[in-house]
């Protein structure tokens, strides 16, 4: 198999800690599901080595950073998040060696690295838990004994996030809580030695080299007092919506204050990212307080419904929530445990899905903060929605009533080649069947073609590095727009690096526009396999001067209307208007 990089390291950085101390306000980070990014022993697995190989694609793209998803030992029953030695790295990944050498590369080539922890629950295998189970040590977990006459009911009504009851009964007749699935027991974190044990675990890996973590459900570790009902089911479906006992309890944040404090010890630069569902962005900020945590995923961004009035006030709320505490807004489109957004957006239609998620993409890069790409969709992947029941490892898949069970189909491989196996993901096959029509979406057929998702990524990455007006800073003032048209500028700092206007326009045709400036980028445009953006729909939307959102105070108007042919543009009558074609993002500079 061939790879971008062929040696098997590279010398020591000069300090793990370069760079700005504040890199990671205004950073692109990239996820990657090690399982199924790349495989280098063709096992059909992917793995540290095979990560490693293909860091110079990051790099290329324009990422600053690297997030891996956890490669620690395991039994793999909820795809490494059920962890048994938290030092260890399991052998489907590699060893510690390879991590190391995977931290040295990235660096050596400008990247970061963020590694996955997993502090509300360990494995059911973990020595601690074994020990429990035969009534020695249970203090570390939390263990009750059951309702009824004998104690044969669980302690009370929680359900797992992945369906049933939150509880299981060991053999002794008492019951422990695992939120997850049975393989992953919640660890007790009033008990001072599993506090001092992941203390433990973070110095291991910083002394590695690691530039940060990213906190899994970093909303839970402590519950409510007494552990009351909740008095109806359904448990899952309200998690980010309300607050529930055993999420997002104000106890929560003494941990991460510890972890701060932890984290500048070792510099100003290393930083710790919250993986947390809260109801309210004010209650989200809350984890990026100044002496918390640095950042905290904006799942309220990722659930938006391709709606102009709502992605303008989920953006707005979020903005001003952060601001608030002096943090960065961070900006997700997909994971690991979503359907990808192509597939989202596109509600059965996946040319349409296609066009939203580029003109997403261009959105999102253009507002301040951070952003985290997920592995596949500077690609366009859509989501693997056929995959053969026998096939599925999502533990929800098996269990039901809680999530929906289908993260499998977000996780199938990368494809890098046109040809071959596993279209080089791996020398042999892959651990999940990828699509035919994924050798046509494969980082070697998109390269070079100016049409491709994958080259406009590239193009976004490099402007937003580059510009000014965009990543940094957190202003963003709203234009009025037409219905179904969202509008808002971005200014350099100083003020002397000129602006960028972004339009997204989410309506079915042509909108015509009042503008004065030149393209930067556009998302619309020919994709794989012949569709095209600019294909002929319904007439252009006359300017109304009404906001976008209506409900919402009415902010300046458009520039005033471009005076020179605008390139890549469509123009409208005379030279008045501009067209952005439907469900596409332009970036302008005016």
């Amino acid at each position: 198999m061939a790879h971008e990089l062929t040696s098997p390291s590279l010398p020591p950085v000069a300090s793990p800690c370069g760079g700005h101390p504040q890199w990671w306000r205004d950073a692109v980070i990239y996820q990657v599901y090690v399982r199924s990014f790349a495989d280098s022993d063709g096992d059909g697995i992917g793995d540290l080595r095979g990560a490693r190989e293909r860091l110079p694609h990051l790099a290329r793209l324009g990422a600053d950073a690297v997030w891996l998803t956890p490669f620690y030992a395991s039994p793999q029953a909820d795809g490494g998040y059920d962890v048994t030695d938290y030092r260890a790295v399991d052998p489907v990944f590699g060893d510690l060696a390879d991590a190391d050498d995977l931290v040295r590369t990235a660096h050596g080539l400008g990247l970061k690295v963020i590694v996955d922890i997993v502090p509300n629950h360990t494995s059911e295998r973990h020595p601690w838990f074994e020990a429990a189970r035969a009534g020695v040590g249970r203090d570390r977990y939390v263990f009750r004994p059951g309702r009824g006459p004998d104690g044969g009911l669980p302690p009370n009504d929680w359900e797992s996030v992945f369906g049933g009851p939150a509880w299981t009964r060991v053999a002794d007749g008492s019951w422990y809580l695992h939120l997850f699935a049975p393989e992953q027991p919640d660890l007790n974190w009033e008990n001072a030695q599993v506090r001092a044990e992941f203390e433990s675990v973070f110095r291991f890996w910083l002394d590695l080299g690691v530039d940060g973590f990213r906190i899994d459900v970093a909303h839970g570790m402590v519950k409510a007092p007494g552990l009351p009902d909740i008095g109806h089911g359904r448990q899952a479906s309200l998690i980010g919506i309300q607050r529930l006992p055993f999420f997002d309890q104000d106890g929560v944040h003494a941990i991460h204050r510890g972890w701060r404090r932890l984290l500048e010890s070792y510099g100003p630069d290393r930083i710790g990212v919250a993986e947390a569902w809260a109801p309210t962005p004010e209650r989200l900020a809350r984890y990026v307080r100044p002496d918390e945590l640095h950042q905290a995923f904006n799942f309220q961004f990722l659930n938006c419904p391709w709606e102009t009035a709502a992605l303008r006030k989920v953006a707005e709320d979020s903005l001003r929530a952060t601001a608030a505490v002096g943090a960065p807004t961070t900006w997700v489109l997909s994971n690991h445990d979503v359907v990808r957004h192509p597939t989202r957006y596109g509600q059965g239609d996946p040319a349409a899905g296609l066009r939203r998620a580029r003109a997403a993409a261009l959105m999102t890069l253009a507002l301040p903060g951070s952003v985290y790409l997920y592995q596949g969709e500077e690609l366009g992947l859509p989501e693997v929605t056929d995959l053969p029941d026998e096939l599925r490892q999502d533990p929800a898949f098996l269990r039901g009533e809680g999530q929906d069970g289908l993260r499998d189909g977000c996780r199938v491989p990368l494809p890098w080649t046109a040809e071959g196996p596993s279209y080089g993901f791996g020398p042999a096959g892959s651990w999940l069947p990828q699509p035919p029509e994924w050798g046509g979406l494969s980082v070697a057929a998109q390269t070079g073609d100016p049409a491709s998702t994958l080259e406009l990524y590239r193009a976004a990455l490099r402007l937003r590095r580059e510009h000014p007006a965009l990543g940094a800073g957190d202003a963003v003032e709203w234009l009025d727009a037409p219905e179904g048209v969202l509008a808002f500028r971005r200014n350099s700092a100083d003020g002397s690096g000129g602006s960028v206007l972004v339009t997204l326009n989410t309506t079915d045709g042509l909108v015509e526009l009042p503008l004065q400036g030149s393209v930067l980028l556009g998302s619309a445009t020919a994709v794989p396999g012949g569709t095209t953006t600019e294909a002929p729909g319904p007439p252009a939307v006359p300017v109304t001067g009404e906001p976008a959102d209506r409900g919402a105070t009415a902010g300046p108007a458009l520039p005033s209307p471009a005076r020179e042919p605008v390139p890549g543009g469509v123009r409208g009558p005379g030279t008045e208007t501009v067209r952005v074609p439907a469900d596409s993002c332009v970036w302008w500079a005016i």
